[in-house]
């Protein structure tokens, strides 16, 4: 009886600036494989389908569980987790991508960064001073602890700006996953403090305005945060703060 095996067909790309190609391996086929046990085990031993040894693909991985986001990619056309993609899912010969909305670095691996720097711009931490005991937090009712652990789970893997229409090269606008993270940080009694500063964020250039409602990033959080519940609440908030800036001038 013949040995089954998995085929894995892999965009790849060796500097940001480089035109992307793709290569062919095959691998023997293990139903609790996920993408990056295979991507691991065609990096043990690099030789293309065709034979030809080739240098090792090279893709960004870390906590393997689904929690740190940063093997995102886009894997037969849907953009998802790489840790958490069987064998036994893929249904056949596998096509593996980078993320279209960030720049290359090298073959599946992907600079977030802009993600980062959009969180900055958005105020979207608690600032407490540390210098000094400040003693017991302040009591958060049960029902908004559970609402807000609903937007803590999100690791800034990528997906939701992968699959939104309005996150491309014509548009600054920062994604769902910022929007939530607004909402988020105003859920705490001391994050309030700083509302008006993140709602700025998300009234200027990039921010709440330049979401289409395509809904996409709802469809493929692999967190299933309910992203379009932040970008509601914030448009609402946005909007209030809008007509009372404008009738305190």
């Amino acid at each position: 009886m013949a040995e089954q095996t998995q085929v894995l067909r892999i965009k790849r790309q060796e500097t940001p600036d480089s035109e992307p190609y793709y290569e062919e391996f095959e691998i023997p086929y293990l139903a609790n494989h996920n993408v990056i046990s295979m991507l691991m085990e065609i990096r043990r031993n690099p030789v293309t389908r065709q034979g030809k040894r080739v240098a090792p693909v090279v893709f960004d991985a870390n906590c393997l569980e689904e929690v740190c986001g940063s093997c995102t990619m886009v894997i037969n056309g849907r953009v998802r987790q790489a840790c958490s993609q069987l064998a036994e899912g893929l249904n056949g010969p596998a096509t593996i991508e980078p993320m279209t909305k960030f720049q290359v670095v090298r073959d599946l691996w992907v600079d977030r960064s802009k993600m980062f720097a959009a969180l900055m711009k958005a105020h979207a931490w608690i600032p407490i001073d540390g210098t000094y005991d400040l003693g017991p937090g302040p009591r958060i009712a049960p029902h908004v602890q559970e609402f807000a652990y609903l937007f803590s789970r999100c690791m800034t893997c990528g997906c939701c700006l992968e699959a939104c229409p309005q996150v491309n090269s014509h548009s600054k606008f920062m994604g769902a996953a910022v929007i939530g993270q607004v909402l988020l940080m105003s859920q705490h009694p001391t994050g309030k403090m700083n509302l008006d500063e993140r709602l700025d964020a998300m009234m200027s250039e990039g921010g709440i305005a330049d979401c289409g409602n395509a809904q996409n990033c709802v469809e493929v959080c692999p967190k299933e945060i309910p992203l379009t519940t932040a970008i509601g609440a914030v448009g609402r908030q946005t909007s209030i703060k809008w007509l009372r800036d404008l009738f305190m001038k």
